[in-house]
């Protein structure tokens, strides 16, 4: 089977790309440069593509180019941009990428032909959020307040419309899915990456909101559930639907305790220094319902929070001891495949 990733030089992409190939899938990717220091560029994962196509998805003559281009029998969309607090500082890049890109590819498919699933990455941060404990079901209101937020919920709400309106063909599904942790996260003002260089360095790191509660996940964990979701929609299942990727309660850890476990597991000395918080606007709680998920795809974390975060941390020690960096991920991605075995 011949996938199509969007945003493939980000984290998550850079992720799948090496999850595809590794089952015997063809990769292609179409993304905008990787940032300095991105797992795309260390893991040297353009290596493992047909096509390795930059393309900045706003442009909607290049995005149906490179779509027809590389003739793709699943796309799964996940260009974006995904930061919170850039959306603050740049919110008209932050609509016209979320917004009018998800639109482009939408529309590249519908005119390449062929395609046989389509998957549409959005966020959990869709929800309309009230800070509540419990999980967001899929059917409960969409809402955002920042601008990444408003825009991933506009982006969703366009998927569903071009689901039920557009006329194309191709079984169709969307994913939302929250905080991610793994190996080889380059991504400016994420806290796994602002954890592991500041105690690799054995300094301490600076927190904003020590007390904010998130529900971590492993990488491999949520990515896990879309594929799943891409083998439903190819199964001939699925195909309009929304679904949740979470997990359960007991990864729900403030961001202070996921500190301290990072500097136990590294085994530093370094502590947390906590700075003035900005006035912006950032959930302080938002947890996912994956209910549907596990009893319509089977799908479930394989990963508990803990392991979540010794496989980050190994894998950050790894490579700063001098191993590749794709074969660090090759090995997680091993093991993490016979969990089910």
């Amino acid at each position: 089977m011949h996938y199509l990733v969007t945003g493939h030089t980000g984290f998550k992409g850079a992720w799948l790309v090496q999850m595809l190939a590794a089952a015997g899938h063809q990769v292609s990717g179409l993304a905008l440069e990787p940032v300095s220091g991105a797992l795309f560029t260390r893991a040297k994962v353009g290596e493992l593509l047909v096509h390795d196509l930059r393309v900045d998805i706003r442009d909607a003559e290049a995005t149906a180019a490179a779509v027809a281009q590389v003739a793709p029998e699943v796309v799964v969309h996940l260009a974006a941009q995904p930061l919170v607090r850039e959306s603050y500082r740049d919110p008209r890049t932050t609509w016209e990428t979320n917004v009018n890109g998800t639109y482009n590819v939408l529309d590249a498919v519908a005119n390449a032909g062929g395609v046989k699933a389509l998957l549409v990455i959005t966020t959990d941060k869709v929800y309309r959020n009230v800070n509540r404990v419990a999980g967001y079901r899929e059917d409960e209101p969409l809402g955002g307040v920042d601008p990444y937020s408003a825009s991933k919920a506009a982006a969703d709400l366009l998927t569903q419309s071009w689901i039920a309106s557009s006329g194309c063909t191709t079984p169709t599904a969307i994913a939302r899915a929250g905080n991610v942790i793994g190996g080889g996260d380059a991504c400016a003002e994420r806290l796994m990456v602002d954890l592991v260089a500041a105690f690799s360095a054995d300094v301490d790191v600076h927190l904003r909101y020590p007390q904010a509660v998130r529900p971590w996940q492993h990488v491999l964990d949520c990515l896990a559930g879309y594929l799943a979701l891409t083998d439903a929609l190819l199964a001939g299942e699925q195909a309009g639907e929304a679904f949740n990727f979470g997990p359960g309660p007991a990864s729900f850890v403030e961001v202070g305790e996921v500190a301290r476990r990072v500097a136990e597991r590294w085994g530093t000395k370094a502590g947390v220094v906590i700075d003035p918080a900005p006035e912006l606007h950032e959930a302080g709680l938002l947890a996912l319902d994956a209910t549907k998920a596990k009893q319509a795809l089977g799908w479930d974390d394989r990963l508990v929070f803990d392991d979540a975060v010794s496989w980050t941390v190994d894998w950050a020690k790894r490579v700063s001891a001098g191993e590749d960096p794709r074969q660090v991920c090759g090995d997680q991605i091993t093991a993490f495949a016979d969990l089910r075995r």
